[in-house]
């Protein structure tokens, strides 16, 4: 049943024509349900909540949250969600087309679907016959009867219907009039986008296109008023050149992750799509004009899956518009197109001369106005932020995800933050009585509050559980108010292996109150001394946000 499709390149006269106006595109984001299928990629629940909303402020269009049937974790996602309000971003979750051996009606993948509420459904089916004999053990006819009876029975159950046309491009490569017979049943079953899949990542440029356009002949015969996506993997490294192809042959949606995180090689990475199409292709989103949040939301996925940043990545990366000394940096003084294909600002990066002390000043002044920190550009404070900030840099600390640590810098810097309370020690000690029995952690912190010395002794799980008590008795006597704050998320990350088991570590601490949730972070030898500077951060937030509120 069908041929093999031996098409060549056409001509690349529509890619000009879509060039030449703007049109509107849509993002669709997958890294909490395709990105976590990436090697040592974990999320919690938390985190996960906190990526979407930080997608949401990009204007990312739609953020699948994973597939609800197929964990609790994600099935208690969906659940908190639902009591989430979202400004632009619109929630999918995901799953398959139903089991052969079920009625859509009794399948419990498509009721878990509707179960979770979202105001989008995306479902994947088989398009390639040699999954439909040898993954499902169905005869193609079955196949296409699932497909359709899947789409037809969530469709009242969704505003918007998205259809992801698994391994497409290598089902239409051996057998193009099965692969198209699939996409049919998918639109007589109601779907508003068809994603075609390159899910094995195998499918070079100049194999895409004619695909594409024979996809679009097959829609248009067929008077079908469905939008084509393009959903890529990244194992031949051609993820981001197959969608950026893809729309500017006409295709409106993008699927992809944030920093191209997903199984074995990866996904489309949005952070290279994106302002490609926004400042390239003349295309037009919401992520798309808020393409300055891009660096930023890169950089805390980095953080919240406990992953370092991959400086050298286009657009977003440290390095991406760092320049070394010699011709390079001269000219870029002189004028920055010399050696820079964007505005790093425009996608909200910065400009770093290594050797010069001006690295650092645009996103300053930038943190600076989102904090309501009053500081003109010209101000003497601005340098000696950005040397402390370079030191600390240098000694492990990164803020993209503690931007609460950040600003308390910037306000100490200014000689505006007030000491709320000062150590004057610490302990933290475990100790295990019996092997069949956990350890104990105490902890004893002494502090000084306005004149007064305070002396205090908590027990934990664990010494910062302990420390965390320790602190907030000594504390809460003077700041009732800390009793709010939770602590929601901890995590470690070696810095180096220099020094083996002592090697030093960042802490990333995540905390909240009933107003708002913040990041605080700490570097050290020592991970309880780490540990100590993101909680006293922590807190020190907490009572400066206080007293800005009682102000207002």
């Amino acid at each position: 049943m069908g041929t093999e499709s031996n098409s060549l390149p056409t001509s690349l006269t529509s890619i000009a024509k879509t060039n030449s106006m703007s049109r509107q595109v849509e993002i669709y984001d997958t890294t909490l349900r395709d990105g976590t299928q990436a090697e040592n990629f974990n999320l919690s629940v938390n985190d996960k909540i906190r990526i979407s909303r930080q997608l949401d402020e990009l204007g990312i269009d739609f953020i699948e949250g994973g597939w609800p049937g197929s964990n609790p974790q994600s099935v208690e996602f969906f659940k908190t969600m639902q009591g989430q309000t979202l400004k632009h971003a619109r929630l999918s979750a995901f799953g398959s087309t139903r089991m052969f051996a079920n009625a859509a009606d009794k399948d419990p993948n498509l009721q878990a679907l509707i179960d979770a509420k979202t105001p989008v459904i995306t479902i994947f089916g088989k398009s390639w016959d040699i999954h439909v004999y040898d993954a499902l053990r169905i005869e193609l006819t079955d196949n296409l009867l699932i497909i359709e009876e899947s789409l037809r029975y969530l469709r009242p159950h969704a505003s918007q219907l998205f259809y992801d046309a698994e391994h497409f491009f290598d089902g239409f490569k051996k057998n193009s009039e099965y692969a198209l017979a699939t996409l049919g049943k998918a639109i007589d079953g109601g779907a508003d986008c068809l994603i075609l899949c390159d899910t094995n990542g195998g499918m070079l440029p100049h194999e895409v296109q004619p695909i594409i356009e024979q996809v679009q002949f097959f829609v248009q015969e067929r008077g079908a008023k469905v939008q084509l996506g393009i959903h890529a993997h990244n194992d031949s490294e051609t993820a981001v050149a197959n969608s950026l192809l893809a729309m500017s042959l006409g295709v409106r949606q993008v699927q992809g992750t944030i920093n191209g995180y997903g199984e074995r090689c990866g996904n489309c990475n949005l952070t290279s799509v994106i302002p490609a199409l926004a400042l390239k292709m003349d295309c037009d989103s919401e992520a798309i004009r808020r393409v300055s949040k891009l660096t930023e939301t890169s950089r805390l996925v980095d953080e919240l899956a406990n992953l370092p940043s991959n400086k050298y990545q286009p657009y977003v990366g440290r390095s991406a518009f760092a320049h070394k000394g010699g011709v390079h940096v001269s000219a870029v003084k002189r004028n920055p197109l010399t050696y820079e294909h964007i505005e790093p600002e425009k996608v909200g990066n910065i400009r770093r001369i290594l050797i010069s002390d001006q690295s650092g000043k645009s996103n300053v002044l930038h943190k600076a106005r989102k904090f309501g920190i009053n500081l003109e550009d010209d101000s003497p404070i601005i340098a000696s932020i950005i040397k402390e900030l370079k030191e600390l840099e240098n000694q492990g600390f990164q803020y993209e995800g503690a931007e609460a640590s950040f600003e308390l810098l910037m306000r100490r810097a200014l000689g505006t933050q007030r000491n709320y309370f000062q150590l004057k020690g610490f302990r933290a000690f475990n100790s295990k009585r019996a092997m069949d029995q956990p350890s104990e952690t105490e902890a004893t912190i002494r502090l000084e509050v306005g004149g007064e010395e305070v002396h205090t002794v908590a027990m934990g799980n664990g010494p910062v559980n302990a420390l965390d008590g320790a602190l907030r008795k000594a504390l809460i006597h003077f700041y009732p108010n800390l009793q709010e704050v939770e602590l929601i998320d901890y995590k470690v990350r070696v810095l180096s292996g220099e020094h083996g088991t002592g090697a030093k570590v960042r802490v990333l601490i995540e905390s909240r109150d009933q107003h708002e949730q913040w990041g605080t972070v700490g570097v050290s030898l020592n991970i309880i001394e780490a540990s100590w500077q993101a909680l006293v951060d922590s807190m020190n937030y907490k009572l400066m946000r206080d007293e800005h509120r009682q102000k207002m």
